[in-house]
């Protein structure tokens, strides 16, 4: 009995101890008068956090079998996530799951998660996946895991339990809003390799259009998707694309770094990509495109929704505001604050990710809470987008009724057709504009006539008229070309990759 008393007075005195420097150091920050109430105390608050922490262990039914370490972890949880939905502790099994993720391989189910309306809700799942394949869409709420209740769950429980070694399974329970009905699956876990850049029949075999229009979706931003995007560029320009769709409906964000990439893709050198602003003036950076293997005369057109999140935003965001591209589709998600890794010395792996600082587009419109609004605003339905996700999923007609076949074989794509619409009609533009300068050299017959009619007014009209002002703007949506400026590289690579947006709006398990 006096050698537990012993201990727990040393693990007391410990974690007291810990616990006061840490805050006897967050206290400087703060003015005397603060100090003086009780509100901004940190002694009298520390008395407080450890006469819980002992009354707990005293008298609690199953105190005996909890540790001062689950409950200064629990306590951390629970402090850090009145915060907000991307700050978390990470004990070290959650800060090893964070590293795989940004490493694109790791054991689990397959599914973007975040915290929306209150919900535990899947932003997209990933394609070849066993989410994917059991039919699960963005929206869709997990409503229990395990047969128990996930409605107040946590962003980092919900990762813990839907991650797991390869093979094992796991059964969830989801809320789809689009029919109002539960969707009861067991998944087996698979080892989860995040391939973030597909053409559009979910593969990577990028061909144009009959227009000479690309198209690419990225899925995401991980580690690769900066080359793996300029490798499918390169296929396209072998055959001649004249425009180029990308599409990040559904992205739910990922790594900085790869978002600067993609945008200097499109950028000339010194154009503004996304600024950051924080509390402390080390947060504070501004990132311009470096211009390398830029294309900053492709007519570029963006879709997004109300999925798209995080990084996909700062690259809706830094190409509207160049006016390097025309955006399409719905409001996007809103997600733009900068998630710090901050490791823990001394804890063995564990780590704290906190938001330091938010986002800003180039012309400082801040992201976060707000989203990109698109030039074009074109929704679709959940219906809509089911039989999207139907159509381009492989055996997606098996999963549905055969009266419902029909529907999802000859569904179109009205954000797409809106943004081929755009490239094309400038595309047209072009092409009107080329013969009439070349006629001259096609009509030797009529150089007899020509000086003489070249003079006149009446022939200097038709030029006037062959370029139209509602022709003209077609063209400025095609490709914003005043706009296509560089940048300068700035590539804050150690801050921003397990942060990035580090999947904080994209939490994949």
């Amino acid at each position: 009995m006096l050698q537990a008393k012993a201990v727990r007075r040393i693990l007391h005195g410990a974690v007291l101890g810990v616990l006061l420097v840490n805050l006897a150091i967050g206290a400087k920050v703060y003015s005397e008068s603060d100090a003086n109430s009780t509100a901004n105390d940190p002694h009298a608050n520390l008395d407080l956090f450890v006469n819980v922490l002992e009354r707990i262990r005293r008298d609690y039914v199953d105190g005996g079998e909890l540790t001062y370490e689950d409950l200064v972890h629990g306590a951390l949880r629970g402090m850090i996530s009145m915060l907000d939905p991307h700050s978390e502790f990470m004990p070290p099994t959650r800060y090893s799951h964070l590293m795989n993720d940004t490493e694109g391989r790791f054991g689990g189910v397959g599914v973007h998660i975040n915290i929306q309306d209150g919900y535990l809700t899947v932003l997209a799942p990933m394609e070849d996946t066993p989410a994917y394949e059991a039919g699960i869409m963005s929206g869709d709420r997990i409503v229990k895991i395990e047969g128990k209740n996930a409605r107040n769950i946590s962003m980092p429980e919900a990762v813990d339990k839907l991650r797991g070694k390869p093979g094992s399974k796991v059964k969830m329970t989801f809320f789809r809003p689009s029919t109002r009905e539960d969707i009861e699956v067991t998944l087996k876990r698979a080892l989860i390799k995040v391939a973030t850049v597909k053409d559009i029949n979910n593969q990577r075999k990028f061909t144009v259009d009959e227009n000479k229009i690309g198209y690419v979706r990225l899925t995401q931003f991980g580690e690769a998707t900066s080359r793996d995007l300029e490798e499918a560029l390169r296929k396209l320009e072998l055959e001649d694309m004249k425009g180029l769709v990308l599409d990040l409906r559904h992205n739910p964000g990922g790594l900085l770094d790869q978002a600067i990439r993609v945008c200097e893709k499109f950028l000339a050198k010194g154009e503004p990509i996304v600024t950051t602003e924080g509390r402390r003036e080390r947060e504070n950076s501004e990132h311009k495109s470096s211009g390398r293997h830029a294309r900053p005369d492709l007519p570029l057109v963006v879709l997004v929704n109300r999925f798209s999140a995080s990084a996909s935003e700062i690259v809706a965001g830094c190409l509207k505001d160049n006016d390097r591209a025309k955006i399409v589709g719905e409001k996007t998600f809103g997600k733009g604050s900068v998630q710090k890794i901050l490791p823990i010395n001394g804890q063995h792996g564990a780590a704290l990710r906190l938001t330091t600082a938010k986002y800003y587009t180039p012309s400082h419109e801040v992201i976060h809470g707000h989203g990109i609004e698109p030039h074009h605003k074109l929704k679709m339905s959940r219906e809509d987008e089911e039989l999207l996700f139907l159509q381009r999923m492989p055996g997606g007609l098996k999963m549905v009724a055969e009266d419902r076949r029909e529907a999802v074989g000859t569904f179109v794509d009205p954000q797409l057709a809106k943004a081929i619409e755009l490239l094309v009609g400038k595309k047209q533009i072009q092409a009107k504009a080329e013969p009439e300068e070349e006629k001259p050299a096609e009509k030797p017959n009529e150089k007899a006539k020509p000086e003489k009619e070249a003079k006149p007014e009446e022939e200097a009209k038709p030029e006037k008229e062959a370029k139209p002002e509602k022709e003209a703007k077609p063209e400025k949506e095609a490709k914003p070309e005043k706009e296509a400026k560089p940048e300068k590289e700035a590539k804050p690579e150690k801050e921003a990759k397990p942060e990035a947006e580090e999947k904080p709006a994209d939490k994949p398990e």
